[in-house]
């Protein structure tokens, strides 16, 4: 169903790709606090597929149902109902692996209680409850003067059935937001959730009532929603900020996608689907808990030293010292590469710091679609204002689930003196770019960071991305030329070197590809590596395809979606496509064209329709001789994972790589740690 000729489905393939996160989690080898991580990530993954490609799905169905994708022609209806199947699979797989987690917790002395409660541990319970969760709590019976309430999006609610004067009803009662999520006790490193302990003695809250069943609900809404041009009128003096803010605010009226619960009986089922205006399908029982982010905070427990045992050894990312001198000098003298999590965030903020406090610095223009909370990035374009420095800004307020801190970094630029615009037309502004501009003794220079990730310092730590700073006169005239052109909403402009998209990264790309193809017709020697995030655009699928025939080694390194299908007979028999998903997020999109890496470009860009067609995004050439060697020299490394790497074979299933006897193991994270 999911998989067709030479494609698979783009949903399938990303459930696949959320099976491997969880892989992780049952992983031996992954440090057992770190496993709870990945099963909290697993979780909250598939919460955000939920709210996005099913609520867009939904949207399709209600709209459009008789149109199907372009890959394996399946109606929105289609797709919906094999998510759906293929989701209870993968919960009922996530129950054995959480089991196994807690075994393994309790063995490190981190004890999860469930169930059956000590007479001392109850007392202690109900002291704490009575204390510290019952004045937060917000009962509610169901009845003509309290009709049901609404269910917000991803909050735990626990459900009752009530009893009073023989009359029965039902009772409701959103889990507090402001309590803790576990509760230690005193004595023997056991813990229990919030959910459990709700769940136990919540039915103290009503009064006077007799509880006849309980049981805890989490709904998961639609929060797709697209901005339209057509939407802001085209005035002049149109505020798109307060627009996006009320978008934001209706997520919450949204309808119902998804049910969880730990256990309603069919009774119940009827009711809450019926009030949802859902279906069976779409009702999910779990034996683990709903909100899994204590997962992640478990380490807490314990003691610092005695938790370290169960994390990753720590690292420090190679981060420039006083030695180095001035990072505007060294990008003068030749560019700068940085590789993260290995390199250091700080000497970017370095080199703004530096230039926010320059008397030969003219202007800094930058690109910003996620930030970290508290960003140095934003100090050193306030300070660099407030310097007499012209700072402009383009902020993607429509970056999805950040669009609240965004319009927060917005008015705070703004107040700072910064020009801020919020793009172009109905394209998103994805491009990672900085552009600064220098006047030295009367001559124009140009510093240019170019990046495959945001500017956050926090996912900089976590996860791997690539950098250039470089002080090449031509990429300088295009990053300065591509700033003139967002405010002015000129998006059909070529450039001197950097591919941009939606006119150029695409075809850019394309024309390569097609290199390499009339490489490998006249017998010469062809090649393509690639990794990315994702492969869903369907040109450059059929264009990888056609490079296969005519004999052009590909390898590819998609972390996530890859609607390709590889290693068929006679088709896609010389593309093989591997995943790596491990300690760091891979993020890093490069391509590279030639048997030896003859040209090497990194990217915002991953190869999928959204991001070719419809944002603005660059791919950069890398220049310099050493920076291209250091990056495809990663490639080969990452192409030799046989550790964390998974296969993807010719039948749409990920397996381990494998290793001859007697061959290294290689886990190309570590490596470059």
């Amino acid at each position: 169903m999911f998989i067709k000729n030479e494609y698979i489905n783009r949903e399938y393939s990303w459930l696949l790709f959320n099976k491997r996160v969880l892989s992780q989690a049952a992983d031996k080898s992954v440090p057992v606090l770190e496993r709870c991580k990945f099963f909290s990530i697993f979780c909250s993954n598939l919460d955000e597929f939920y709210m996005v490609r099913v609520g867009s799905l939904v949207n399709q169905d209600s709209v459009s149902p008789k149109t199907r994708e372009n890959k394996t022609k399946l109606t929105a209806a289609e797709q919906l109902g094999g998510i759906f199947a293929q989701t209870k699979k993968l919960c009922a797989e996530a129950e054995k692996i959480f089991a196994e987690l807690k075994r393994d917790l309790k063995a490190c002395g981190i004890k999860q209680v469930r169930g059956k409660l000590s007479d001392s541990r109850k007392a202690e319970l109900k002291k704490y409850f009575n204390s510290s969760v019952m004045p937060f709590l917000s009962p509610m019976v169901l009845d003509a003067k309290h009709p049901l309430m609404r269910f917000e999006n991803s909050h735990v609610y626990l459900l009752m059935r009530l009893e009073k004067s023989e009359r029965k009803m039902l009772g409701v009662m959103p889990l507090p937001a402001k309590v803790k999520p576990i509760y230690v006790f005193e004595k023997g490193g056991a813990f229990i959730t919030l959910e459990d302990i709700v769940k136990e003695l919540g039915h103290t809250a009503f009064a006077g009532y007799k509880c006849l069943k309980k049981s805890l609900v989490r709904v998961t809404r639609n929060a797709d929603f697209e901005t339209d041009e057509a939407d802001c009128d085209s005035e002049y003096d149109f505020d798109f900020a307060k627009y996006l803010k009320e978008k934001i605010e209706m997520r919450s009226s949204f309808g119902a996608v998804r049910l969880e619960t730990d256990g309603l009986d069919d009774e119940d089922v009827e009711f809450v689907t019926e009030n949802l205006g859902i279906k069976n399908k779409q009702v999910f029982t779990h034996d683990y808990p709903l909100d899994c982010k204590y997962l992640s905070k478990l380490g807490d427990i314990l003691p610092e030293r005695e938790a370290a045992k169960y994390k990753y050894p720590p690292f420090r990312a190679k981060a420039p010292s006083a030695s180095d001198g001035s990072m505007i000098e060294r990008v003068m003298r030749s560019d700068v590469f940085l590789s993260y999590p290995y390199d250091s965030f700080s000497s970017l903020v370095r080199l703004l710091d530096e230039c926010s406090v320059s008397k030969e610095v003219a202007s800094i223009k930058i690109t910003i679609y996620r930030l970290d909370n508290h960003s140095r990035i934003v100090e050193a374009l306030k300070r660099a204002s407030e310097n007499g420095i012209d700072v402009t800004v383009v902020i993607e307020l429509c970056a999805r689930f950040d669009e609240e801190n965004n319009l927060y970094y917005a008015h705070v630029l703004k107040e700072a003196g910064c020009t801020i615009f919020y793009g172009v037309g109905n394209y998103k502004v994805h491009s990672k770019i900085i552009s600064i501009v220098l006047n030295r003794g009367g001559e124009v220079k140009y510093i240019t960071h170019l990046g495959t990730g945001n500017y956050n310092e926090v996912t900089s730590r976590l996860y791997t991305d690539l950098n250039i700073i470089t002080a090449n006169e031509e990429i300088g005239r295009d990053g300065a030329a591509f700033f003139r052109n967002l405010a002015i909403g000129n998006i059909e402009q070529d450039y001197e070197k950097l591919l941009i998209a939606p006119h150029s990264l695409k075809s850019g790309l394309l024309g390569y590809i097609d290199r390499e193809t009339e490489k490998a017709e006249r017998g010469e020697k062809a090649a393509i590596y690639a990794k990315m995030n994702s492969l869903t655009d369907l040109d450059m699928i059929n264009r990888f395809v056609k490079a296969s025939k005519a004999g052009v080694k590909i390898r590819l390194i998609v972390r996530g979606i890859c609607c390709l299908l590889p290693e068929l007979s006679g088709n896609t028999e010389n593309i093989k496509v591997i995943s790596i998903v491990g300690r760091f997020l891979e993020h890093s999109r490069i391509y590279c064209f030639g048997e030896n890496g003859d040209d090497v470009f990194i990217s915002s860009a991953d190869l999928m329709t959204r991001n070719t067609d419809k944002r603005v995004e660059i791919a950069t050439p890398v220049l310099d001789g050493r920076v291209k060697a250091a990056i495809f020299a990663k490639m080969q490394n990452m192409l030799s994972d046989n550790v964390k790497a998974r296969r993807l074979t010719s039948k749409g299933e990920y397996v381990p790589v494998e290793r001859a006897e007697g061959e290294k193991a290689i886990n190309s994270q570590e490596d470059l740690l």
